[in-house]
């Protein structure tokens, strides 16, 4: 006797559509494995073409001015952050959406993931600063991208058509796990890239700071007794700004790691002779210490964008007179390795005692990543656009003309920056209320090279009178100030103004930071319980 065997059912249409759940995971996951490769052969190849960087420095460069300048009054040193984070979760969605889109046929979402990784191809390609070897990278995002989504996705397929005929095999756990392997390797390569791109820099700067406990330094002079009021009122600026505290206002979304031994500088354009430094040559050349105040021009009135350090580095004066500066030159136009450049006045950085200089040291260790390591140039009395390029790798001596525009310059601001004379009220706190009695009123004022002469201050509209200055450092850095009123119960408004060595005292005139700095006296209001 024969038993009859029933024919096996074939799978309906349905029975190869990937969950919407899990379909979206698999785009999210697949575009995950693109970073994390891209990330980790930057990290090995070349730190400035992680593609996924690469799209946000072009989003910043291409950025309107208002958007920059609201981004910056807005979320201050967290808008690269943002940025960042804004990114992702844009790509996350896009990824999500397209692994959706791609639950019956894979097409949709590779699609995706390739104009994607075309984007950061293109992002890495037109970088200002982009060399062939930076490419390996984004090759890479896009290949791993691509590979990874179709993996998966024919996995859950797989999936899908097993459970739907009743069979074993391939199922959603086996999925899952493999779409956890590929989690797993997209974190790994990204950390892996972190810590490629992090360790040798680390590990250089501890040299660096080493060689300059042992160097022969032409120090500053020594600070004085009074410098500030931070012991006698708690509250207000100390005179030196710690590396950890000092601000740092940049375009670099990631902030290059590089090796003191890899540093290069070349010293051409309109020059007699043309020079080449390694970090090595630098550091045989006299080593001087000065204490600045450094200033960005987007500091609003009144603003926190100010901060004074002791910087250790080689005279830049006496390497431009070295190198022969040709007449007619006005600019120094210095290159950043991350591609942003700046432009300086030649005249103010060849002035006699005005300390420019190729800052190595911070403090008394080495320069810290954030602000430049293992190289970058300090001008006292330009804002920071002009005369801070971090991570300095070319000096080209030339004029302001059309063809040698540098980043800010492009964008509207002014091609020559001296620094303002301003104040600021750190104490009491705007909107703040304080008890009954004598009130501290205190601050700082700035107008580097000059120096401060005077500080006066208002209550509601009152006379002026003058405030008690802390000991004056030099002209090259800020000046604490502070004064006591005995005030009435209710609100109060105080003002302050500032005069510089030279007898200009600074303007009333309001003015918004772009394009050569913000002016105005600043004022806060407060109440007395």
């Amino acid at each position: 006797m024969s038993t009859a065997v029933a024919p096996e059912a074939a799978p309906t249409p349905r029975s190869r559509v990937i969950p919407s759940p899990l379909a979206a995971l698999i785009g999210v996951l697949a575009v995950g494995a693109a970073l994390g490769a891209g990330n980790l052969v930057a990290g090995i190849v070349s730190p400035s073409s992680s593609p996924y960087l690469a799209v946000g420095d072009t989003v910043i460069r291409f950025s309107p001015e208002p958007v920059t300048e609201f981004a910056k009054a807005t979320f201050g040193t967290a808008d690269k952050p943002i940025l960042l984070g804004g990114m992702a979760v844009v790509i996350l969605l896009v990824a999500a959406v397209a692994g959706v889109a791609s639950r019956r046929d894979r097409r949709p979402g590779v699609a995706v993931v390739t104009v994607l990784g075309i984007a950061g191809f293109a992002a890495v390609a037109f970088a200002p600063s982009f060399a062939p070897l930076d490419l390996v990278a984004p090759l890479a995002a896009l290949l791993a991208g691509v590979v990874s989504f179709r993996w998966l996705h024919r996995l859950a397929l797989d999936a899908a058509h097993e459970r739907a005929a009743g069979r074993g095999g391939v199922s959603r756990r086996n999925v899952l796990i493999g779409s956890s392997a590929a989690v797993g390797l997209g974190a790994l390569a990204s950390g892996g890239g972190g810590l490629l791109l992090g360790r040798g820099a680390e590990e250089s700067r501890a040299t660096v700071t080493r060689l300059l406990a042992g160097s022969a330094i032409t120090r500053a002079p020594g600070i004085p007794a009074g410098v500030d009021f931070a012991s006698a009122v708690p509250g207000t600026t100390r005179f030196l700004t710690s590396n950890a505290d000092f601000y740092r206002i940049d375009v670099a979304l990631r902030i290059p790691q590089l090796r003191a031994a890899d540093w290069r500088l070349r010293l051409h354009g309109m020059v007699d002779r043309e020079i080449t430094l390694t970090f090595d040559d630098l550091m045989r050349r006299p080593l001087v210490e000065r204490t600045v105040t450094m200033t960005c021009v987007s500091n609003p009135v009144g603003g926190d964008l100010i901060s004074t350090a002791n910087f250790v580095g080689v005279d830049l004066r006496g390497l431009l007179l070295e190198a022969g500066v040709q007449q007619g030159a006005d600019q120094v136009f210095c290159t950043s390795t991350d591609g942003f450049t700046a432009g300086t006045p030649t005249d103010v950085v060849l002035e006699q005692g005005r300390g420019a200089m190729l800052a190595v040291g911070m403090n008394g260790e080495a320069l810290p990543p954030e602000h430049g390591f293992p190289v970058r140039m300090v001008v006292p009395g330009l804002y920071g656009y002009v005369s801070g390029t971090k991570w300095i790798a070319d000096m080209e001596v030339t004029t302001f003309g059309r063809d040698r525009q540098s980043y800010w310059l492009q964008r509207g601001w002014a091609e020559r920056a001296p620094i303002k004379t301003e104040a600021r009220i750190d104490l009491p706190k705007g909107f703040s209320s304080v008890p009954a009695g004598p009130v501290d009123v205190a601050g700082i004022a700035w107008s580097q090279p000059r120096g401060i002469g005077k500080v006066e201050v208002r209550m509601d509209g009152g006379p002026w009178r003058p405030a008690e200055l802390a000991t004056e450092v030099g002209g090259d850095t800020w000046r604490m100030w502070r004064t006591r009123f005995d005030l009435a119960a209710g609100s109060h408004t105080v003002a302050v103004r500032a005069t510089d060595a030279d007898g200009n005292t600074q303007t009333e005139q309001r003015a918004d930071p772009v394009p050569d700095g913000a002016s105005g006296w600043p004022a806060t209001i407060f109440t007395v319980a």
